[in-house]
């Protein structure tokens, strides 16, 4: 067998993984009209576009090398450094490790100079510069790399932070490559531990996934079959329920391939085989076939078929973690039904304007956040996509595609009907002008959604703090599956470019939040002994903490806080990523919430007399500094974003220094 560990390492260290810049800030604009600004956001995100569309064999290198270019002509080191760590990832990906040497060396030099040793930029440098010598299989340059990050990391972040597990991993994975199996294993139970620890779920922790995946392969490696059975097994779990819930990761192919190294080690070469055959049609989907990973998997599963023709075993689809996922996710029951369905009437039945409709699920519903699951199904839910049309083509074909779209939609949720799929009933909301799926106007659509039929003005914050985020969140949400003019796309891209000044003033506006329900009037109504009080004051504190944190990390990036069911849903997807800003809140929100009722009603059963001295106990102080490190771990944040200069932690004081950096002297953007 060719060694899978190669194709492993690559695609659990973190390939996907953006570069965390929070200690860097951005150059100050060039005084020359001649050269543009360079936009790290909106570099990061056209790149997050190439990869969603799986693009990256042809687009990414061209795209990184001309960004390369525009930082440095803007001279800006921090944009550069950006560029210059997702280059490093892609390069590594696609095995061009001679070219990815000089980026190294560039990185490394650049982050130097830029005064960035001893930060959590660093830290996260020195790991993608570890992990592309590794890659490169220059193992003392990488051992050394990965040592000085390791001590860089424990010092600058919090003691369960999962990018210290990530560093665990990686080790774990140098060792492995230079025979060091004992020391790999015990690298990667610490990881597995930290994340375990650091989970607001486990089961469906991609990362943790990936530990489980590689220690799997290291006890492989030192003969303790079963165990490698086990934990390759638990990678596989985790990546089922976390695909059920709508969360797709490129990680998911590596856990297939090394359930199928243990498979073959135990003989079972028919498992094996269809293991790697899955394996090996996503790496194809998301990266093509000009790279390692395809090649590596496509020669193993080249030897598992050789061997279980051999052996006369059957290839039987994979039935752990694959066919055991118990439902697919609304999302992918849409493009399936648009695919077999919905795309060979359009071809058929309107040539001449196949071309020119967009297609995709966009708006209400759980499906269009991917956070749907059985529960969700009991009504408003079915197989179904929705078809925008200029207001020109709408007039020319709008009916007579509706009725085409009725039609195929009954007989294809009669054909595909079951148990996993029951009838739903449409409830009222979901009909008429709020139906959720068919053929609309492109304006009409959005203007059903947000009350506009296009984005209002940059110049307009008043229109724009009109809208609420999960407003936004529901008009941006989504995919589409085609959209071949581009005019839905652009239309709807419009609204994730919420303008500065109004992203800083909401900004402040939930600083304010913050301090009078969580700082302030909370502590008075527990001392008080308003439990009804406190509770609300704890609600308003995590609603505005959660519009925060997106708001931090920009919603042109990750999004808007969705519709208050799913925010928690929204904030623990978001701070799993790697990059994110401030993902430590998610899980102190929830210890308060788990803590709110004892707090502020006191132990059950409790007089109304000893109601107030119940309520002075232990969670109550335990909320109270939860919310003092949040407010504390906001101000470090907006000192890292250059939007403060001030070490106050009471967060109302905060806000003049925020407005500061507001452009406009629209009275609706300013608080005082």
């Amino acid at each position: 067998m060719v060694d899978e560990k190669a194709l492993l390492a690559q695609f659990t260290a973190q390939f996907d993984q953006q570069t965390d810049d929070s200690d860097t800030t951005q150059a100050d604009s060039n005084d020359s009209d001649n050269i543009p600004a360079f936009d790290a956001d909106r570099f990061l995100q056209g790149l997050d576009a190439i990869f969603a569309r799986h693009a990256a064999a042809s687009e990414a290198a061209p795209y990184l090398e001309q960004a390369m270019s525009d930082a440095e002509n803007a001279e800006d080191d921090a944009g550069l450094l950006t560029v210059l760590n997702e280059t490093m990832g892609f390069y590594r990906s696609q095995g061009w490790h001679d070219k990815n040497q000089w980026i190294v060396q560039r990185t490394i030099e650049l982050a130097l100079r830029m005064g960035l040793e001893g930060s959590e930029t660093w830290a996260t440098t020195l790991i993608n510069c570890a992990t592309a010598m590794r890659a490169a299989k220059q193992y003392d340059q990488a051992e050394d790399l990965y040592t000085q990050a390791l001590h860089c990391a424990e010092n600058v972040y919090p003691p369960k932070d999962r990018r210290i597990a990530a560093l665990h991993n990686n080790l774990s994975m140098l060792y492995q490559e230079t025979g060091r199996a004992e020391a790999s294993e015990h690298e990667l139970r610490e990881a597995r531990r930290i994340l375990r620890e650091a989970s607001d779920n486990p089961s469906t922790d991609i990362d943790l996934a990936s530990s489980c995946t590689n220690l799997a392969l290291t006890l492989l490696d030192e003969g303790k079959t079963d165990d490698a059975h086990a934990y390759a097994d638990e990678a596989l779990a985790i990546h089922a329920t976390a695909r059920a819930q709508g969360v797709d990761s490129a990680h998911y192919a590596a856990a297939l391939a090394g359930a199928a190294q243990v498979r073959f080690a135990q003989q079972k070469y028919g498992e094996a085989a269809a293991y790697y055959r899955e394996a090996l049609n996503l790496i194809e989907d998301r990266y093509g076939r000009d790279t390692d990973y395809w090649r590596i998997t496509e020669e193993n599963l080249s030897k598992a078929l050789d061997a279980a023709k051999a052996a006369g075993q059957s290839i039987d689809e994979p039935t752990h973690g694959v066919a055991a996922e118990p439902m697919p996710s609304g999302m992918e029951l849409a493009r399936n039904f648009w695919e077999q369905a919905g795309k060979p009437m359009l071809q058929s039945r309107y040539p001449d304007y196949a071309e020119r409709i967009a297609v995709g699920l966009v708006g209400y519903g759980s499906e269009c956040f991917g956070f749907d699951d059985a529960l969700s199904r009991d009504h408003d839910f079915a197989p179904r996509f929705c078809l925008w049309l200029t207001d020109e083509d709408y007039a020319a074909i709008g009916t007579a595609l509706q009725e085409d779209y009725e039609r195929i939609a009954h007989a294809w949720r009669s054909e595909h009907s079951s148990a996993d799929l029951p009838d739903s009933p449409t409830t009222p909301r979901a009909q008429g002008t709020m139906r959720r799926d068919g053929v609309f106007r492109i304006g009409d659509f959005f203007e059903t959604l947000t009350g506009y039929r296009e984005a209002p003005p940059q110049d307009a914050p008043h229109e724009w703090l009109a809208l609420d985020e999960s407003t936004l969140a529901t008009a941006t949400n989504g995919r589409i599956f085609a959209d071949a003019l581009g005019i839905f796309s652009k239309t709807r891209q419009g609204f994730t470019f919420m303008p500065e000044d109004v992203r800083l003033s909401l900004i402040s506006r939930r600083l304010g939040m913050l301090s009078q329900a969580g700082q302030y009037n909370l502590p008075r109504m527990l001392r008080r002994g308003d439990g009804a009080a406190a509770m609300t004051s704890i609600h308003e504190f995590t609603q505005a903490a959660i519009s925060l944190v997106f708001l931090v990390n920009n919603p042109v990036s990750v999004g808007y806080a969705p519709y208050y069911k799913w925010r928690f849903a929204a904030l623990r997807r978001l701070s799993r990523r790697m990059a994110t800003r401030l993902p430590g809140v998610c899980a102190q929100l929830e210890e308060i919430l788990h803590l709110a009722s004892t707090a502020c009603f006191g132990v059950p059963g409790t007089t109304a007399e000893h109601k107030a001295s119940t309520m002075a106990t232990p969670p109550a102080d335990r909320i109270n500094a939860i919310i003092e490190r949040i407010c504390s771990d906001i101000v470090s944040e907006l000192q890292r974003e250059g939007l403060t200069r001030s070490q106050e932690t009471f967060l109302e004081w905060q806000r003049p220094y925020v407005e500061e950096h507001i452009v406009s002297d629209a009275p609706c953007l300013h608080s005082l």
